[in-house]
């Protein structure tokens, strides 16, 4: 039996800092060795755990404040299980942590905490920074806060006793701090220089693992890749801003640092495009656009549009749709406060012809279309994707979240009928047959699926009856849009197709009255007529019923038939008389 005692230079897992050992015999033919981590556990990646913090604490859903706590409490604990505080309740004693008592890796998540907890709190006065100008100040002050914690956490991480891959995650931690801070001064070149180490980093450490260990530091890189991107545009490098716009549209709208920049760089873009847009044409009628935020809207209006027709999945487009609406609200406001201040001119300026509009209220009335055909188009996207999960019924018990119901679909058809109505109310287009007509028609169209989805939530409870009454309905307001379409087709193209849905209510209905009599089955009926006294169980005789005729056959050759002489075939008779019947009487032959 044999011993093996570690070497005090072994390297151990994540941040790597050596720790004591202790050799234990087992019996047998081999040794197991065991490591003892001076009280601690064992360290994942510096990336990993700062992830899984922020995951795990508010950060899911942008809660920098709930991370900020999260980051000061678990240093209370470190500080206090480390037995390193930095004095008392009256007295405060600084300490640092040096390179000599790094015997427990747990003083570098330390560091690590501080620099997270003055991090998040910079992030929070960045989200009140937008009401409250003043605490800009503060968040300069905070993120310079952090750097410094990230350049101890380097520092220390250059001990010996740490390995080459937290050296590197530590450097890349530090130059995305440092990025982040010359992003906020708009110090583009050094923002840039540091953005790009932090890439390098990321990207050779994916290199050097498995798939799944790289997963994180791709994350990483394409969190940072827009920041570039933004640092060149301010650089100099005017290609940046399509590739800006791309990322975009790829990501359904950036977030964290870059996202409120970007916004403003495009906004920016659009107001020099919309020095020379005057004029808007809607239904026949053109009016004039003085406000520049709604030229503004107006001119990214398509773009948006088609960003949402490109968008690769349903929550890239869900914020798509947000923003859109969001900037329409915007203009629609803006609108608004040009009508309120001059009524009474407003009254004055209104056309000579009847029943038209000022053109500012007929603008009004087009922002407004927009917004709620936008709303529509979005709750119709989200209808059709709870309609193929609905389809798949399939359960989704590993995220905790509950199947679709047709119940959901209902309240969404019953938003979209909602705004159907306030587009026909609209100023300006009572008059317009075209129009109301149209929307008469995507009414019936929305009417059916509602009508559809309730008839399922009937289904689901088994009231057979109600079920197909409302599949009836189903298919008379189709029906009627079929007969009704005409020479509106052109404007149903976007709409669910009718037939689909008429094909699938004529397959529930025989489904549905399959499994109606199913369930009969197992339940016993009574026929009344059956325990009279005078029972009939079966008509006796039966009664006549027609049957087809037999053939008949009629032999008509018999009479074109000329049959030979059979005179010498047959016998004479004997000449009649007195003797010939005598002779008969007596049996007597000649």
């Amino acid at each position: 039996m044999r011993c093996f005692r570690a070497l005090s230079s072994l390297l151990l897992g994540g941040f790597g800092v050596p720790q004591r050992s202790k050799c234990v015999c087992l019996m047998g033919s081999a040794c197991s060795l065991l490591l003892f981590w001076g009280g601690g556990r064992s360290w994942s990646a510096v990336l990993q755990i700062v992830k899984e913090s922020q995951q795990q604490h508010g950060l899911r859903h942008g809660d920098f404040q709930r991370y900020r706590g999260y980051c000061s409490r678990r240093l209370r604990r470190l500080r206090k299980t480390l037995n390193f505080k930095m004095g008392n309740r009256h007295k405060f004693t600084g300490k640092k942590v040096t390179e000599e008592i790094l015997s427990d890796n747990r003083y570098l998540l330390l560091i690590l905490m501080d620099a997270e907890r003055a991090w998040s709190y910079a992030m929070q006065l960045k989200q009140e920074a937008n009401t409250e100008p003043r605490k800009r100040f503060h968040l300069l002050s905070r993120l310079r806060k952090a750097v410094k914690h990230a350049e101890e956490l380097e520092r220390l991480c250059e001990s010996n006793r740490v390995d080459a891959k937290t050296k590197l995650e530590a450097q890349a931690y530090m130059a995305y701090l440092t990025g982040m801070l010359r992003f906020e001064h708009q110090e583009w070149k050094a923002a840039m220089e540091a953005f790009n180490k932090c890439k390098t980093i990321y990207e050779k450490l994916a290199n050097a693992f498995t798939e799944e260990q790289a997963v994180l530091y791709n994350q990483r890189v394409e969190e940072i890749s827009p920041n570039i991107r933004y640092c060149a545009y301010n650089i100099g490098d005017q290609s940046a801003m399509n590739e800006l716009m791309q990322m975009r549209l790829r990501s359904g709208g950036t977030e964290g640092l870059l996202a409120e920049k970007l916004e403003a760089l495009i906004t920016q873009t659009r107001a020099k495009q919309a020095a020379t847009m005057s004029e808007v044409e809607w239904r026949g009628r053109t009016v004039p656009v003085k406000i520049d935020k709604v030229r503004i809207f107006l001119l990214g209006l398509a773009d948006n549009e088609a960003a949402i027709a490109q968008a690769e999945n349903e929550e890239t487009k869900e914020r798509l749709f947000e923003s859109l609406l969001s900037e329409c609200r915007d203009a629609i406001q803006a609108v608004r406060e040009e009508l309120k201040p001059d009524q009474k001119q407003r009254e004055h300026s209104l056309e000579n012809d009847s029943g038209k509009v000022s053109n500012i209220q007929y603008l009004h009335s087009y922002l407004t279309y927009i917004k709620l055909s936008t709303a529509i188009k979005r709750n119709e996207s989200m209808a059709k994707s709870l309609q193929k999960a609905l389809l798949q019924q399939q359960r989704s018990d590993e995220d905790g979240k509950r199947s679709p119901r047709p119940q959901d679909l209902i309240r969404l058809y019953d938003i979209i009928l909602q705004n159907l109505v306030e587009l026909t109310q609209l100023p300006g287009l009572e008059e317009d047959k075209n129009f109301q007509k149209e929307i008469g028609l995507k009414t019936l169209v929305y009417k059916a699926y509602r009508c559809f989805f309730i008839a399922q939530s009937y289904v689901l409870v088994k009231k057979w009856s109600e079920a197909l009454v409302l599949y009836e309905r189903v298919l008379k307001y189709a029906r009627e849009v079929q007969s009704g379409a005409g020479a509106h087709r052109n404007s149903l193209k976007e709409l669910p197709d009718v037939q689909d849905l008429i094909t699938q209510v004529n397959a529930e209905k025989y489904s549905l009255q399959a499994a109606a009599i199913l369930e009969r089955f197992e339940t016993f009926c009574l026929d009344p007529s059956l325990v009279s006294k005078q029972v009939s169980l079966v008509h006796f005789p039966p009664g006549f019923q027609p049957i087809p005729c037999k053939p008949l056959f009629f032999d008509l050759a018999l009479n074109h038939v000329a049959f030979p002489p059979l005179e010498d075939k047959v016998e004479q008779k004997a000449k009649s008389g007195l003797t010939g019947y005598i002779k008969g009487i007596f049996g007597f032959k000649s």
